[in-house]
């Protein structure tokens, strides 16, 4: 293991180490010396072994015989350079106090976000699998409100804080440095982002949040702990997390860096006495994003709970429940604290089920919130749904409603393709400005057994909507064994020929998949083929005919003791007696083949990871991804890849023959341009695999994305 590894695994595994202000880290990094920057991660390396221990607010590693470092965390987490000392003579520009921050884990940029509602108590994470933020999105179409399904439009809360209507000269130079410190570390990949190079982005990031461009600092910030995770090899990081990330950072920058002015359409001339529309927020606000998320007044509100979930990141453990209000509106209420060790934190998710709902004087739980409800005068409620806490709320138990019942069953009202429309829709907003539940399907399906169709032929649970032949892959809500979520699905697996109602997080793919959060039995209504009920999950009164499969374990006992029921059923050869009515003799057996994507996608990948070395293939492989992507309709696919790998291999050298270095703009565009491609293409193909509509043009099937890309993205 080298020290570059040691380092970056102690940052994420230790579970001693307390949180650090990302301006911390960049203060403290940049005051070292340009030789004592190179030994940076050597020396965190070595720290990282030394023994910690706690006095307090006041973290304490034995350096050596003589030197002792301490860290003051009021909180848990460093506040200031002043709170990292050390007593070796170089100090302050010593190496132990800049790898002591490089080993701590960044604070979480959301606390100071939560203010504004001075009743919260804690500091909810976001809610779970969800991917970093995109850039824009087109908006909804005229008369959506009318159609069935939930109200996720965004309430009356206030938008983005109004601005100059132009950048200013100190946002515009805030903009061009966290550019350049973004297109650095792309250049040099996960593998050679070192701790220096981590600080000069959060350096860049702190310059950007003073400036007033706070989304641009957050993604800033989001970057960095992606490569920390990436680089320690952390159980919950994902590249494709990363890749969302960067892609984010590099399109906010690129979009603010060409943007002069922001050009106000004129507006049509309305009636004297016409209502005045409320202001659109422009599109330079929504680059410059909020320092706080609002909380707007919402007077009385009826909740009726819906289901809970755990949340489990690699910071933070909790539980949040999910209610639906009588418009249809989704809400949120979160109970998530931070852990140490993500390793051990499931038990400490699953007990926050059991925690009162903090919200006025309402004394139950979440997970008797998830069956009941609340009468709530003085609601205050985010942008994102969140409901607050403050001291004005009050908040007394009520009935809750059936899924079955309004104005809960209007959820499934809304078909498929529609919601997986809304939701796709929904991941192009910025992260903080998505409706609550915006990924969130609700579906009345039948379950049809098991089959190899997962990476490497690995059994997955397949079921089809009711009344549709789409066939869906159902995957647990948290990959954590520890959660309930693998259990349950492994003994609905057992019950082929059930009918449920259940709620899911859409997994974006090139076939349909699902994230499955609760369950519950369907409507009688629902069953149009005939059978006399059995097929119905038999849950006890007291669950109110639903499960939240992350905080709960199904039995045996409440599967239905029918025919159905038995082990489960693997790919079947032809048609079988043993299945029930309705479902299909054979299962498929293998994924469905799309189109390679991938073979632009993996070298955007492969980008990230190793930097601007990556896209630098042989001829002969270069022919050949060019010859399949054609092949194939990606023709503009084709010509991405081949200008990435043409502005990664345009280096000019010196006379002797060294690289001279550049500021890596050209390639940043290049790489941004592939994966905004990649990007729009998966959401094109994900559209098309749950029947959603499909791009006719005579141009041929890459139109649509393409097509996708120019108008809704930022460059």
């Amino acid at each position: 293991m080298n020290a570059t590894t040691q380092t970056e695994r102690a940052s994420q595994t230790g579970s001693s180490w307390p949180g650090v202000r990302p301006e911390v880290v960049a203060e403290v990094v940049s005051a070292l010396s340009a030789r004592l920057q190179k030994r940076l991660d050597g020396a965190a390396a070595k720290l990282a072994e030394r023994p910690l221990s706690r006095e307090g607010d006041e973290w304490r590693v034995q350096v050596d015989e003589e030197v002792l470092l301490v860290l003051h965390a009021p909180g848990g987490v460093v506040a200031g350079p002043s709170d990292v000392r050390c007593g070796c003579l170089l100090a302050p520009a010593c190496v132990h106090r800049a790898a002591a921050v490089s080993l701590c884990p960044l604070a979480e940029a959301e606390a100071e976000a939560e203010a504004d509602d001075p009743g919260l108590g804690t500091t909810p994470a976001e809610a779970p699998g969800t991917p970093a933020a995109t850039t824009t999105t087109t908006p909804p179409e005229p008369g959506s409100e009318s159609r069935p399904g939930p109200r996720l439009e965004p309430g009356p809360e206030p938008g983005p804080e109004p601005g100059p209507a132009a950048l200013t000269p100190a946002e515009r130079g805030a903009a061009r440095h966290l550019h350049r410190a973004a297109c650095a570390l792309l250049a040099a990949g996960v593998s050679g982002a070192g701790a220096v190079a981590q600080a000069e982005l959060l350096r860049a990031g702190h310059g950007a949040r003073v400036a007033g461009l706070y989304r641009p600092a957050a993604a800033a910030v989001a970057v960095v702990t992606g490569i920390r995770a990436a680089r320690s090899g952390a159980p919950d990081h994902r590249l494709a997390d990363l890749v969302a990330a960067l892609r984010e950072l590099l399109g906010l920058t690129t979009a603010l860096n060409t943007l002069t002015a922001v050009t106000t359409p004129t507006a049509p001339v309305a009636p004297v006495d016409a209502p005045t529309p409320p202001a659109a927020p422009s599109p330079l606000a929504a680059l410059r994003g909020t320092a706080r998320q609002a909380y707007a007044e919402e007077g009385g509100l009826r909740l009726y709970g819906l289901f809970a979930e755990p949340v489990l990141t690699a910071t933070h453990a909790g539980a949040v429940s999910w209610a639906v209000d009588a418009g249809g509106r989704l809400s949120t209420i979160a109970e998530v604290t931070p852990h140490g060790d993500v390793t051990t934190a499931a038990p400490l998710a699953v007990a926050a089920g059991n925690r009162t709902v903090r919200l006025g004087d309402a004394a139950l739980s979440h997970r008797e919130f998830s069956r009941a409800g609340l009468a709530v005068q003085g609601a205050t409620r985010s942008t994102g749904g969140r409901l607050g806490a403050g001291a004005s709320v009050r908040a007394v138990r009520a009935a809750g409603a059936a899924w079955t019942a309004e104005p809960v069953a209007r959820l499934w009202a809304e078909p498929p393709a529609a919601q997986v429309a809304r939701a796709l829709a929904a991941q192009e907003l910025p992260y903080g400005s998505r409706p609550a539940g915006s990924d969130l399907l609700f579906l009345d399906v039948v379950l049809l057994g098991t089959a190899p169709t997962g990476p490497g032929g690995a059994l997955q649970l397949l079921a089809r909507p009711v009344g549709g032949d789409t066939v869906i892959a159902l995957r647990p809500g948290h990959e954590h064994p520890d959660l309930a979520f693998r259990a349950n699905l492994a003994l609905l697996a057992t019950a082929p020929g059930l009918r449920l109602r259940l709620i899911g997080r859409l997994e974006r793919a090139d076939r349909p998949e699902l994230r499955v959060l609760a369950i519950g039995t369907p409507w009688d209504g629902s069953d149009h083929d005939g059978h006399d009920g059995h097929d119905r999950l038999a849950l006890p009164a007291d669950r109110a005919d639903r499960v939240n499969l992350g905080l709960e374990r199904l039995q045996t006992a409440d599967l239905p003791a029918g025919p159905s029921t038995g082990p489960s059923a693997g790919p079947s050869t032809g048609p079988s007696a043993d299945l029930p009515a309705g479902l299909p003799a054979e299962l498929p057996t293998a994924p469905p083949l799309g189109p390679p994507v991938h073979v632009l996608g993996r070298r955007v990948e492969q980008t990230v990871t190793t930097g601007r070395s990556a896209p630098a293939p042989g001829a002969a492989t270069a022919a050949a991804d060019r010859a399949l992507l054609r092949a194939s309709g990606l023709a503009t696919a084709a010509e991405l890849l081949d200008g990435l790998r043409a502005a990664a291999a345009d280096q000019r050298r010196d006379v002797f023959g060294r690289i001279v270095a550049d500021d890596h703009d050209a390639f940043a565009t290049a790489w941004l341009a592939a994966a905004d491609y990649t990007e729009a293409l998966a959401t094109a193909l994900c559209s098309a695999s749950w029947g959603g509509e499909q791009d006719d043009s005579e141009d041929g099937p890459e139109d649509g994305p393409k097509n996708g890309m120019e108008d809704g993205k930022e460059l």
